[in-house]
């Protein structure tokens, strides 16, 4: 472990989980940027809050995962006794290769460009039957109400969750993304892990018994089959990923269009052109993720001693935090004003989705179906306002930023 600790007695550089930072980190990111761009935590951990180490460190095979190791280092060797960090463990996201290369290729074929193409009229019936629903009440929870409602329903379509079961997604809590956070878990917080974990290894293994008797066209099937060819997939593992692949495939997506949202509404000019001219929603999207990403950071640890990054010596073993939301304002990259919200912005390459060989699976899903959620709800509902746009709840967790709820009214 890193000893080196700050010695100043002023509030710390990276505190991610102050209420104030939550609120708004983009002040905080910029003062990183300009003070410490390579900065060091309390916790041992080194902060890239450039666009040149963070895309850098996400695509360089000197970095990698490392999550049981960097685990121990953080809690100690009993942690991968916790039922929530042994199953971690085997997610594909926290994979290095050849496990990563094995696990990936077989849910891959699943998130092709064209296979989520083919899911847009599916995409676009789940948003209007929500707002047949909801449009005669005249206000709605944007995130609850709307939101949320559509990636769940798309990833419980792949996964094969029968219609049946879903309600119990659709009420289900959002509270895992504090696992993801750079700061360290209390002893109450792994045990409400373990016990979401628990629910959740439940019902996925009741689902495998169901796809084993009635295999479905459904990315469930297709992994229960590779488990059964036992060199491609351990019990574990299928568990595992499965969670993972209903997590990362709703969670984000209701962050992406929920801050993407918030945004346009506080943003009335770039709402107006939105309207005036609905082709501008594809580079919108985009703009969307920079401006506000619905994934703020990303972690790799050295594999080997680094001499130089962003002017420090990383040692081999030591973590390095990719700030996404960061990179997405660095001014080096974006000179045009990065804090200001423009959907006619050219060349936007946001690293929300990540980088390297994680870069994020259901990128184009996401995309889609947030283009298709926020278009279709400006056309429908031309009149709609946000109740209070200035002072929105945010959910308390860092990695994960999203609102708790944006109430609505037309």
């Amino acid at each position: 472990m890193n000893e080196h600790v700050q010695t100043t007695t002023s509030a710390p550089l990276f505190n991610p989980l102050a209420p104030e930072f939550i609120r708004d980190p983009y002040p905080h990111y910029e003062r990183l940027r300009t003070t410490d761009p390579m900065h060091l935590t309390p916790l041992g951990m080194f902060v890239a809050s450039r666009h040149a180490e963070a895309s850098l460190v996400l695509r360089d095979k000197r970095f990698g995962k490392d999550y049981v190791e960097r685990s121990k280092r953080r809690y100690g060797p009993q942690i991968m006794d916790e039922p929530v960090f042994r199953s971690m463990s085997h997610w594909m996201l926290q994979q290095d290769p050849p496990d990563h290369t094995r696990l990936r290729g077989l849910v891959v074929k699943a998130f092709t460009a064209r296979r989520v193409e083919d899911m847009r009229p599916r995409i676009q019936q789940v948003v209007d039957d929500t707002l047949d629903r909801i449009a005669p009440q005249g206000h709605m929870d944007l995130i609850e109400d709307f939101a949320f409602r559509l990636p769940v329903t798309i990833i419980c379509d792949m996964l094969g969750i029968p219609e049946e079961h879903r309600e119990t997604f659709y009420n289900g809590s959002r509270d895992g993304g504090r696992l993801l956070d750079p700061v360290p878990l209390t002893k109450a917080e792994i045990e409400q892990g373990n016990a979401s974990n628990a629910m959740a290894q439940m019902y996925f293994q009741q689902l495998f018994e169901l796809r084993r008797k009635n295999p479905g066209d459904d990315l469930t099937t297709q992994l229960v089959q590779a488990e059964e060819d036992g060199s491609k997939l351990s019990n574990e593992e299928l568990t595992a990923n499965i969670i993972l692949l209903f997590g990362a495939g709703h969670e984000t997506t209701v962050n992406l269009i929920g801050n993407g949202l918030l945004a346009l509404y506080r943003n009335p000019d770039q709402l107006a052109l939105l309207k005036a001219n609905p082709a501008l929603i594809t580079n919108a999207i985009e703009e969307f993720l920079r401006y506000d990403s619905s994934v703020q950071m990303t972690g790799r640890v050295a594999l080997e001693d680094i001499d130089d990054l962003g002017g420090k010596r990383i040692p081999k073993g030591e973590t390095v935090l990719c700030l996404l939301g960061s990179a997405n304002r660095d001014p080096a990259v974006y000179p045009d004003r990065p804090e200001r919200l423009d959907i006619t912005r050219p060349k936007i390459r946001p690293l929300s989705f990540g980088g390297g060989i994680h870069l994020c699976l259901g990128a184009q899903l996401a995309r889609i179906e947030a283009e298709v959620a926020i278009a279709t709800l400006l056309r429908r509902l031309p009149d709609l306002r946000l109740d209070d746009a200035e002072n929105p709840e945010w959910r308390p967790t860092f990695v994960l930023r999203g609102l708790k709820r944006l109430p609505a009214s037309w």
